[in-house]
């Protein structure tokens, strides 16, 4: 198993290890030296042209994935913004953060379709909300739950605007700043302290949601320290979002235990859709983290697709330490994977299947079948009104149907001109309200959301006594 290192020697060691990409079509796009591709986060240039080609075109299933975005109510030219100076979400709080998340879905839906329609009405829409916010937000408060705000939206938001970044109107400089001032410093500093908790006091999502937003954030203000940030993390970090934390145990069968298939089914999926976003978006800036590990992200995704349509799998037993640093401490152990609802799904698995069985030519049974089930993917807005509804941007049958690279089982090399991984040598930044509020902070990892979950998880709470973390690391050579 890979040594772990300590949250201040991660950030001085990030970036040291390089990172393998695969060869000829079925590389990773590549950065300039000195720079990130753009655009670059969940969608490249030609990925956007090959939606706009296929739709006209009249092929299945991107129209079937268009319309799931035409009919959406955010993908309007006529939405009209309401930013906030200070969005709120947690308990305590007054709360507003549904405002921003339908927002940020709606100039993601105007700039997609406004790339595969042609049509500049829906990048201006999208222009328009960005500029709003940007105008006007300053903070992101509330409890612990602030965090999956600045990872969750901080992410989505450099999406949307990478889709138009190029366009007159979009303000890019004020936008920049505002990621940089109130959305990655959280993000930044929460993968560093945890909130002021144990580093596993907190679930694999809430690592991963910062993850995600201190790469998008990171790319997006071509920012090399931070993405380098990033990688390191997913590769080496301490707290339960890298990747053998989030995926600790590799069974002879070829599949591995995603860890929160002991807590529940929808946080699971959210997991592997975030872990996805992640890998996706490092690899059009030429990182291959999708077959970092021997595919170690396929194997787990390839388990939770498994259990989620109803199949069994094995879970080994794991403990993990909780609490705060210097303060309340107890253990948690997730004993057995929790139940499934096989009707329940996030838009995730068509970017994971396309990747693996189109890029690459792998086999991924499992996720090829639960990508058909849930075709078409739709996007914010089609999965409830609730905010577990708006943690993907979505339209993934669109968006990642590809068809199959030529020579996608070709070994891996370095692609040609790919620029060497960036280093990192900053601090994170610290601009934002990223120490623990008085009081109970540490939300939905803490000691108040046990019971609602713990009897269909499996899971035992003890309070106090030893920090015990328990793992099995098998992994197939």
């Amino acid at each position: 198993m890979t040594s772990q290192i300590s949250r201040r020697s991660m950030l001085k060691a990030a970036g040291a290890a390089g990172v393998a990409v695969t060869a000829a079509t079925a590389a990773p796009a590549t950065a300039a030296e000195s720079a990130f591709a753009h655009p670059g986060l969940l969608h490249t240039r030609a990925d956007l042209a090959r939606m706009a080609a296929k739709v006209k075109a009249g092929a299945a299933p991107y129209t079937a994935g268009f319309a799931k975005l035409t009919a959406n109510r955010h993908a309007q030219s006529g939405w009209t913004p309401n930013p906030q100076a200070t969005v709120y979400r947690g308990a305590g709080s007054p709360q507003n953060y549904a405002t921003l998340y339908n927002d940020i879905h709606a100039a993601y839906q105007n700039g997609l379709r406004h790339h595969v329609s042609g049509d500049s009405a829906y990048a201006d829409t999208a222009v328009a909300i960005l500029n709003a916010w940007s105008a006007k937000l300053t903070s992101l408060e509330g409890s612990a739950d602030r965090f999956l705000a600045a990872g969750l939206y901080g992410y989505q938001f450099a999406n949307a605007a990478e889709l138009v970044r190029d366009h007159a109107d979009f303000d890019l400089a004020r936008f920049q700043e505002m990621l940089t001032k109130v959305f990655a410093p959280l993000s930044d500093d929460f993968l560093v302290r945890h909130n002021g908790a144990v580093v596993t006091n907190y679930w694999t999502n809430w690592d991963l949601c910062a993850m995600a937003c201190v790469l998008a954030t990171g790319i997006f203000c071509d920012d090399s320290s931070q993405v380098a940030r990033a990688i390191d993390y997913f590769k080496h970090g301490e707290g339960l979002g890298s990747l053998k934390h989030a995926i600790p145990v590799v069974y002879d069968d070829g599949l591995a235990e995603w860890l929160e298939a002991g807590r529940d089914q929808g946080h699971a999926l959210l997991g592997v859709g975030l872990m996805g976003t992640f890998c996706e978006m490092a690899w059009n800036q030429g990182y291959d983290l999708y077959g970092y590990d021997d595919s170690r992200f396929l194997k787990g995704a390839q388990y939770v697709a498994k259990w989620g349509m109803g199949g069994e799998v094995s879970y080994t037993a794991n403990t993990r330490a909780k609490g705060a640093i210097g303060g309340w401490s107890g253990r948690e152990t997730a004993s057995a994977v929790a139940g499934v609802d096989p009707a329940m799904t996030r838009p995730i698995w068509a970017m994971i299947a396309n990747h693996y069985t189109k890029r690459r030519g792998l086999s991924a049974s499992y996720v090829t079948r639960i990508a058909a089930k849930s075709s078409p993917e739709g996007g914010g807005g089609d999965y409830g009104p609730n905010s577990g509804g708006y943690d993907q941007l979505g339209f993934g049958t669109l968006a990642f149907t590809r068809d199959r690279a030529s020579d996608a089982g070709a070994s891996p090399v370095p692609a040609a001109g790919a620029s060497a991984p960036p280093t990192a040598g900053a601090r994170p930044q610290t601009g934002g309200t990223a120490s623990p509020a008085a009081g109970d902070d540490l939300a939905a990892s803490g000691s108040n959301d046990i019971v609602g979950w713990s009897a269909a998880a499996g899971i035992t709470a003890v309070a106090g006594g030893l920090l015990l973390l328990r793992r099995r690391d098998r992994v197939r050579e």
